[in-house]
């Protein structure tokens, strides 16, 4: 399922600039035959539209998108904040992170897969093998080794194994828990300096006797206001685009 998954992501990623420059994208072909018409939907539409259902998620477990979004959420908490900034935003920032810092990868797979493919030069096979490369270079790049012999060991697969031969359907689920550790150490470092000011701000409030005062109330604003003057914005994305500093 999971090689299935990628190789759609990767299928569409090669189709969709040329039937995006068709003139017309025509679901159905019609043909005469014997006693009537004929019709037959043509392949490559039928995949894209069975790779559009699978894109978010294969996006979530291919790319850079879950520990972002992860991240995001968990520095949401440490501020104290319930709904602002709303989901679709934090999703929104997730997946405009996501796209920059996996240029790299989608360059390559336009420029070395996409474009022979496109000249005739690959046949579809050989595009999507190429494609697959820089794919796999970045997720070995941020995969951990205590995952991946994990999963290794789920997938009775031999745990000596080189990093060039596990297949990726291990590699993927390796990858996505790596991806999960990495974004909770993040968010556990960027928790620290809040829960610091709400516990001045709780001892504050209960050395002056203020017993029945929320600690958050007071705290959420001196966060807001720190948070605000550190550029903690440009300093959460250029923390989370360094951790991915291991690109290909």
């Amino acid at each position: 399922m999971w090689r299935f998954g990628s190789y759609l992501l990767l299928l569409t990623l090669l189709l969709l600039p040329q039937l995006a420059a068709a003139n017309e994208l025509t679901l159905l072909s019609v043909r005469d035959a014997d006693g009537g018409q004929d019709y037959s939907v043509k392949l490559q539409i039928l995949l894209l539209m069975t790779a559009l259902s699978l894109i978010p998620g294969m996006l979530m477990v291919l790319t850079s998108f879950t520990r972002i979004v992860i991240v995001l959420a968990i520095l949401r908490q440490a501020l104290g904040l319930q709904q602002s900034p709303p989901n679709r935003v934090l999703i929104g920032i997730a997946m405009m992170l996501t796209l920059l810092i996996m240029r790299p990868v989608w360059q390559d797979i336009y420029h070395n897969a996409f474009k022979p493919f496109q000249a005739e030069q690959m046949t579809l096979e050989q595009a999507l093998g190429r494609a697959e490369q820089p794919l796999r270079q970045f997720m070995l790049a941020q995969t951990r080794e205590n995952e991946l012999h994990q999963v290794l060991l789920i997938a009775k697969e031999p745990t000596t194994m080189a990093a060039a031969d596990v297949p990726i359907e291990v590699l993927i689920p390796a990858f996505v828990l790596s991806e999960l550790t990495t974004a909770f150490q993040i968010g556990f470092m960027l928790f620290i300096p809040f829960l610091i000011i709400d516990l001045v701000v709780a001892s504050v409030l209960m050395s002056m006797g203020m017993m029945m005062l929320s600690p958050l109330i007071i705290s959420l604003p001196f966060k807001l206001m720190i948070f605000v003057l550190a550029d903690g914005w440009s300093m959460v994305a250029g923390t989370l685009a360094g951790t991915f500093g291991a690109m290909p």
